[in-house]
């Protein structure tokens, strides 16, 4: 799950990150109203969305009044920002963060995840803030710094030294950066966050650390403990059949093809869209029905499927372990009788009880084609799908 960035900015500061002063704001008037109380000669204008290089597309304005700051809010609210990571349909700004400029001396990276190769937590820090780290990857790895943090003794102080000198820090920022990425760190695991991402930190010329933006993806299988985080939630960020999806413990993600994929298991469901590329279709969708999904699971996840226009046929790809794949057949007979389905569908199983699915499938009486197999599944869809 995602938040904004003055949601991660509040959660940060209780653990004691600095951060700059500021408030969301969700009209012009509360924008005009925040900026009144900050009372600084420079405010920031900043568009929330669950989306990075906002600055780039217009995201991100610098304002010298009260009255300056209501008419960029007025432009901002309601518009459709574009970014690199939003893709070409945008996303609504609804909520903007009114924040107090900074005298900014230095832009700093610095980012906590799991890396699951060693199966531990992760620094990365980078003295080249305020760009995207991807492209800092690609164009100066070394300029990447890494430390890896051992889960059951935490962030030492000799590593957090070790990476504020190799972020070229003045002896008086390097005693601050202990607190400050003990901190951080601290958010992170107390949150059960998979990502927090401070970009840029900046240096100020008062020599202060601070995180001037901040994103935090959090661990979903962990918000049962953190019904507080949970209520941060922004529906209207989501993709509302990614949404639906949830409601059912159902894992979707929304693609740009036009070959719905029903897949248990992630490993399968990733081979399931790369041998539809291999045969020269593309998937419109990631969703893993889970080991042990019920009848009713299946039948509103093949619902989900249907509810993308962009869907010309779909590939059901079961393995049945857990989920029996006559319990598999059913809820899709099911599900495609309900929704008077007319695009062609495909289905492979194999697994427990797969004659008895196939016999559903045969004696349902609607057009089902099954395969024998991933390559013979894959090829058929995509050349139903094309000709649909």
């Amino acid at each position: 799950m995602k938040i904004h960035e003055y949601q991660a900015k509040a959660i940060l500061a209780r653990y004691g990150v600095p951060t700059p002063r500021g408030e969301v704001a969700f009209s012009k008037e509360e924008a005009r109203a925040a900026a009144e109380r900050l009372g600084t000669p420079v405010v920031v204008v900043k568009a929330q969305i669950h989306a990075g290089g906002r600055g780039k597309a217009g995201g991100v304005k610098l304002a010298r009044s009260p009255a300056e700051v209501a008419e960029l809010a007025g432009k901002m609210l309601g518009m459709k920002l574009v970014t690199p990571q939003t893709g070409p349909a945008g996303r609504i700004v609804r909520r903007l963060l009114i924040e107090e400029g900074l005298d900014i001396q230095r832009e700093l990276y610095l980012g906590l995840l799991i890396d699951r190769a060693v199966a531990a937590p992760v620094f990365v820090a980078s003295a080249a803030g305020g760009v995207e780290i991807e492209q800092v990857a690609r164009e100066n790895p070394t300029a990447i710094l890494r430390e890896t943090i051992h889960p059951a003794v935490g962030l030492q102080p000799y590593q957090a030294r070790k990476l504020a000198f190799g972020l070229g820090l003045p002896a008086e920022a390097v005693v601050a950066a202990g607190p400050f990425l003990q901190a951080l760190y601290l958010a992170f695991t107390d949150s059960d966050a998979s990502l927090v991402e401070i970009n840029p930190c900046v240096l100020t010329g008062e020599g202060r650390l601070i995180a001037l933006d901040a994103k935090m993806t959090f661990d979903d299988s962990a918000l049962f403990r953190h019904k507080e985080i949970r209520e941060l939630r922004d529906l209207d960020e989501e993709d509302p059949l990614e949404v639906e999806a949830s409601k059912f413990s159902l894992n979707y993600i929304k693609l740009d093809g036009t070959v719905g994929c029903m897949v248990n298991g992630a490993g399968l469901a990733m081979a399931t869209m790369d041998i539809i590329k291999l045969a020269g279709g593309a998937p419109a969708n990631f969703l893993d029905v889970g080991g042990g999904a019920s009848a009713e699971q299946v039948s509103n996840a093949f619902r989900i499927l249907m509810s993308d226009p962009a869907v010309h046929g779909v590939f059901i790809n079961i393995f049945g372990g857990i989920l029996r794949c006559d319990v598999l057949a059913t809820g899709v007979v099911a599900a495609a009788r309900e929704l008077d389905v007319k695009v062609p569908v495909v289905v492979r199983m194999e697994g427990t009880n797969v004659e008895q699915g196939h016999e559903i499938l045969r004696r349902s009486g609607l057009n089902f084609t099954i395969a024998r197999g991933m390559k013979d599944g894959a090829e058929k869809i995509v050349r139903l799908a094309s000709k649909a």
